[in-house]
């Protein structure tokens, strides 16, 4: 089994200063899974985090470890069933007062889709998906 690692996972690595390595090296040593990848969705986050920086410096850093994480982990597209399967989700569960989070909804259907878990900092946000395995760092 594989990992999709949220965007909070990649967030506080970034403000740690850690590099996209280091990282990887935390969330595998946790969980002895060597293969992690993205969700699309991460991209869009970790984007708007460069554009809503306060200083040039933080803009620049923040871009320096995104580049770094997608020329060094697969990102997964929100596909057609992706999309099919989070829209079953999301309509289940609204239908028994089960709100999730759009953002999570398409990473934790991503995970799903492709039989990953998931592993975030937000462990409460995503086990509101069912049969979604989630792991804390």
């Amino acid at each position: 089994m594989g990992l999709i690692l949220d965007t909070s996972i990649l967030i506080a690595g970034e403000r740690r200063r850690e590099t996209v390595k280091q990282v990887l090296q935390r969330v595998q040593a946790a969980h002895n899974e060597t293969e992690a990848a993205l969700s699309a969705v991460s991209v869009v986050e970790l984007t708007h985090g460069i554009y809503r920086a306060k200083t040039d410096v933080d803009r620049e850093r923040r871009r320096a470890f995104s580049e770094e994480l997608y020329r060094d982990m697969i990102v997964h597209p929100v596909s057609l069933a992706i999309s099919q399967l989070a829209g079953r989700i999301e309509g289940e569960q609204t239908a028994v007062g089960n709100i999730i989070a759009f953002e999570d909804l398409l990473i934790g259907a991503t995970a799903l889709y492709l039989g990953f878990a998931v592993v975030s900092l937000n462990v409460k946000h995503f086990q509101r998906i069912p049969g979604l395995n989630v792991l804390s760092l």
